[in-house]
């Protein structure tokens, strides 16, 4: 009872399999799902400003059973990490097209 391959072999990958596939990286398998997760978060700011008002305001109301608080919760800290994300992105714009100096915002 020989086998046909030799029992170490069926440990390793087999080379054709791996010839054609791209190699992966922990920053680029991160990265496609950290950018859809972020596209999934809201289509605007303004949209993810608006969901995170009602969501406050359903937390505030203490009407809400203990797991759809902590689902509130959570996505409270998503919507809340995005809008950070974009107000951060629109403050690096404005930086870099005031020459790098970010000037006082005069909203009078």
């Amino acid at each position: 009872m020989t086998p046909s391959t030799p029992p170490s072999s069926s440990l390793l990958p087999d080379p054709a399999d791996t010839a054609t596939a791209a190699p992966k990286t922990a920053k680029s398998a991160r990265t496609p799902k950290a950018s859809a997760d972020r596209a999934a978060v809201a289509a605007s700011y303004e949209e993810a400003m608006a969901e995170l008002e009602r969501l406050v305001a359903q937390l505030d109301a203490g009407q809400l059973p203990l797991d759809q608080l902590l689902t509130h919760y959570q996505r409270g800290a998503q919507l809340l990490a995005f809008c950070k994300s974009r107000l951060e992105a629109v403050e690096n714009q404005i930086q870099l097209l005031d020459g790098e100096q970010l000037k006082p915002w005069d909203a009078a």
